[in-house]
C-alpha cells in the first residue's frame, strides 16, 4: 500500500503537482511516521515551496530515526542555511561529510554557507578544495569561488574565474551575476548592468538578481529605474534586506515624496524590532533620530563587517613617531582631500609620522600630488584584499588607524573589524557613529554631539574647540561673473541650496515655497538634479501654487573654482534637514554668503550650525522650522539687516 502511495506522490512531485504530492506523502506518514523516503521528500517539498522551518523540522525527524544517513544532514544543512541559522547549517554540512567524505554537494554548501557568514577567506579555501566531473559541478564551484574572490576584493580575479564559468555554461543566471558583481565592483557598470539583464531573462523571478541590478541602477544615477524594481519586488513580497531603506533613498534623489511618510514609518518600525531596512548613509537622510542612527550602524556592521579576530592585542608600541594611518577611498580631487590636506601638512612632523591608506582611483590631479607630498608615506591599497591590508597595518606597527570613509561610497569597514591598530578612530567622512565597537572614538565638537545625545555614539567621543569640521573661510580670487553669466534674473533676492537633491523633503520645500510667494521677484537656485528630480520639483512647485520657472537650475560646473565664482551671487544660503549642508555650507560662507540653519539631532543635521558658531554667526541658527522661515523672511525684506549679516560674515572671514 505504501509502496503504490510512495510512487504516485513521487509521480506528482516530478509533475509540479506539489499539493497533491504533500497529501500523498502525509498519508504515508500518518500510517508510518518511520517512512524514510516520505520524509525526505516531504522535507525537500517543503523546501521547495519556501516552508524552510517545516522543512527543517521533517528532516530533524528523520535523523532521529535514521542518524547514519547523510543526504538528511545535507537537506537539513540546507534548510538551516536557508532560515540563517548558519552556525547550525555548518554543523549540518559537517556532519554529512562525515558520514560521506567526498560528499561535494555538502562540501559546496558549507562554503556558501560562509559566504553568507561573510567569512569569506574560509569559504575560498572551501571551493579551492572541491572538484567536479561535469561541466556543470565546475561551473557552479567556479562561480562560488568568484563570489569569495568578490568577497575578499581580489576583484581581478573575481572576474576571471566568473568567465571561466561562464565559458563552461554560459546560460546559468547565478553566473550571469556573479559576473556582473565583479564588473561593478571594477567600476565597469554599464556592462554590469548587461550582466544582470540577462541573468534576470533567464530567471525572471529570482528576487536577490532584480535586487542587485536595482542596486546598479543606483551605481548609473538611474534611480527612477531603480525604482520600478525595488517597487516590483516589495509588490511581490520580497522584502528583501534593506529594500525599503533604498527605495526611499531613490525616492529622496528623484524628488518623489508621494509615499515617503509611509516608507520612513515602516522603517521607523523595521529599525527598532532589529532588522535590516537601512544603510547608515540613508538612516542620515531619513531620520532625525540618533537613536535610530545607531540602530541602523550596529545592525549594518553586524552584518557587513562583523568584528573578527583581533590583530592587534591592544599593547602599544614604543616608536619615536606616533604612526598615524589615515584611510580613505577620496585621496582626490573629492571634499574629503580639499578639507583635510591642510590639516595632513600641518602634522608636527617631528612627533608624527603620517601615513596615507589609500583604497580609491587616482584621477592624476593637483590634489592627488598634494597630498602625496603631504604624508611621510601614501600607500595605495586598492588591489589588497582587506586581510592582506590589515596585516599591512600589524606590520607597519601603526598606532592610530583613522577612518576617513565610513559607509561612504566603498567604504574599508572589514579592515578596521580586524583590529589591525591598537587605537581606531572614525572622523569627517562619515558624520554619525559607525556602531562598532573595535571604533574607539569618534572626533567631534559640542555642537554636532551635544551631551544629551553622547550615548547614541558606540565611540568614545573626542570633542574639539570649537568646530571639528577643517574648514578656513579665506577670501579666494575668483572670477566676476553677472547674473546673466549664471542664468539668474538681474533683480530678485536668490535665496539658494546647493544641498543634493537626496536631502531635499517636502516639510523644507513648503518652507521654501512659502518665501518664493512672500518675497515678490525672488528665485530659489538649486543645483541641476536628475531628470526625474527636476521635473517633480517643478511640478510640486506648481502644485503649492509658485511657478515653477522660479526655480533656477545651476548646471554642473568642472571646476571647484567655477562653481565658487557664481556661488557668490547668491543672496541666502536655506540649509535643510534632517541631514544639513557640510562642505556647501562651508563654501557657502567662503564666498560671503550668510547660511541660515535649523539643526536637528544628528551629527550630520547639527553640522552647519558647528561652522556658524565657530565663524561667529549664532544669530543664523535657529531652533525651529518656524524661526527659519521668520528669519529667511526677515533677511529677504530687510536690506539693512541683509547687509549687517553679509558684513558681519566678511568680518569672521577674515
Amino acid at each position: 500500500m505504501n509502496q503504490t502511495l510512495l510512487d504516485a506522490a513521487l509521480q506528482s512531485h516530478r509533475a509540479g503537482n506539489l499539493a497533491e504530492a504533500g497529501r500523498l506523502y502525509s498519508e504515508i506518514l500518518r500510517a508510518d511516521p518511520r517512512h524514510l523516503e516520505a520524509l525526505y521528500r516531504f522535507a525537500l517539498l517543503h523546501f521547495q515551496i519556501g516552508r524552510f522551518a517545516d522543512s527543517e523540522r521533517l528532516f530533524a525527524v528523520a535523523i532521529q530515526f535514521y542518524p547514519e544517513v547523510p543526504e538528511l544532514f545535507y537537506g537539513r544543512g540546507c534548510s538551516l542555511q536557508a532560515l540563517r541559522r548558519f552556525e547550525d547549517a555548518l554543523a549540518s554540512f559537517a556532519r554529512a561529510l562525515m558520514l560521506r567524505p567526498n560528499y561535494i554537494e555538502a562540501r559546496n554548501n558549507r562554503g556558501v554557507t560562509l559566504l553568507k557568514m561573510k567569512r569569506y577567506q574560509e569559504a575560498l579555501s572551501a571551493f579551492d578544495m572541491l572538484n567536479a566531473n561535469d561541466d556543470y559541478g565546475r561551473a557552479l564551484i567556479l562561480n562560488n569561488r568568484a563570489a569569495a574572490l568578490l568577497g575578499v576584493k581580489r576583484y581581478g580575479e573575481a572576474l576571471d574565474c566568473s568567465e571561466k564559468s561562464l565559458a563552461l555554461k554560459p546560460d546559468q543566471a547565478q553566473s550571469l551575476s556573479t559576473h556582473a558583481a565583479a564588473l561593478g565592483m571594477l567600476g565597469r557598470y554599464d556592462e554590469a548592468l548587461e550582466n544582470y539583464e540577462k541573468s534576470l531573462a533567464l530567471d525572471p523571478t529570482n528576487p536577490e538578481v532584480r535586487n542587485s541590478r536595482a542596486d546598479m541602477l543606483v551605481m548609473l544615477k538611474r534611480f527612477e529605474a531603480a525604482m520600478g524594481d525595488y517597487e516590483r519586488l516589495l509588490k511581490e513580497g520580497f522584502d528583501v534586506e534593506y529594500i525599503r531603506g533604498n527605495l526611499a533613498i531613490c525616492r529622496l534623489h528623484c524628488c518623489d515624496w508621494h509615499d515617503l511618510a509611509a516608507l520612513k514609518s515602516g522603517i521607523d518600525e523595521g529599525l527598532k524590532a532589529g532588522r535590516a531596512v537601512l544603510q547608515p548613509f540613508g538612516s542620515l537622510m531619513l531620520t532625525n533620530s540618533p537613536e535610530d542612527q545607531l540602530r541602523s550602524a550596529k545592525i549594518w556592521v553586524a552584518d557587513r563587517f562583523p568584528k573578527q579576530p583581533a590583530l592587534s592585542g591592544g599593547a602599544r608600541y614604543k616608536h619615536d613617531r606616533i604612526r598615524v594611518a589615515y584611510v580613505s577611498g577620496d585621496f582626490r580631487d573629492h571634499p574629503v582631500a580639499t578639507l583635510l590636506a591642510e590639516v595632513f601638512e600641518s602634522h608636527d612632523r617631528s612627533r608624527f609620522e603620517t601615513i596615507a591608506v589609500s583604497f580609491g582611483p587616482d584621477d592624476q590631479s593637483a590634489m592627488r600630488e598634494r597630498l602625496k607630498a603631504a604624508f611621510d608615506r601614501f600607500i595605495d591599497i586598492e588591489g589588497m584584499s582587506d586581510l592582506e591590508a590589515a596585516h599591512m597595518f600589524k606590520d607597519m606597527e601603526i598606532d592610530i588607524a583613522v577612518d576617513l570613509a565610513g559607509y561612504t561610497g566603498a567604504s574599508r569597514g572589514a579592515i578596521f573589524a580586524m583590529r589591525p591598530a591598537p587605537i581606531q578612530v572614525n572622523y569627517l567622512g562619515y558624520p554619525g557613529t559607525l556602531g562598532a565597537d573595535y571604533i574607539d572614538y569618534i572626533i567631534a565638537d559640542r555642537t554636532v554631539i551635544p551631551d544629551r545625545h553622547q550615548s547614541s555614539y558606540a565611540e568614545k567621543i573626542v570633542l574639539l574647540p570649537g568646530t571639528c569640521h577643517p574648514a578656513r573661510l579665506p577670501k579666494i580670487a575668483v572670477p566676476t561673473l553677472t547674473r546673466t553669466d549664471a542664468g539668474l534674473p538681474e533683480t530678485g533676492f536668490v535665496f539658494a541650496c546647493f544641498n543634493n537633491s537626496y536631502k531635499f523633503n517636502p516639510e523644507t520645500f513648503d518652507i521654501w515655497m512659502r518665501l518664493l510667494k512672500a518675497v515678490d521677484g525672488s528665485v530659489l537656485w538649486l543645483p541641476e538634479p536628475n531628470t526625474a528630480a527636476k521635473g517633480n520639483l517643478r511640478r510640486e512647485a506648481e502644485t503649492r501654487g509658485v511657478l515653477s520657472e522660479r526655480i533656477v537650475f545651476a548646471p554642473f560646473l568642472p571646476t571647484i573654482d567655477e562653481h565658487l565664482a557664481r556661488l557668490k551671487l547668491a543672496d541666502l544660503f536655506l540649509d535643510t534637514l534632517p541631514y544639513n549642508a557640510h562642505t556647501t555650507a562651508n563654501d557657502a560662507l567662503k564666498m560671503g554668503v550668510p547660511v541660515l540653519t535649523s539643526p536637528g539631532e544628528t551629527f550630520a543635521g547639527r553640522v552647519a550650525a558647528s561652522l556658524l558658531q565657530a565663524a561667529g554667526l549664532p544669530e543664523l541658527i535657529v531652533p525651529s522650522r518656524s524661526d527659519y522661515e521668520a528669519l529667511a523672511l526677515s533677511l529677504a525684506r530687510e536690506p539693512e539687516l541683509h547687509a549687517r549679516t553679509r558684513a558681519k560674515l566678511a568680518e569672521a572671514r577674515e
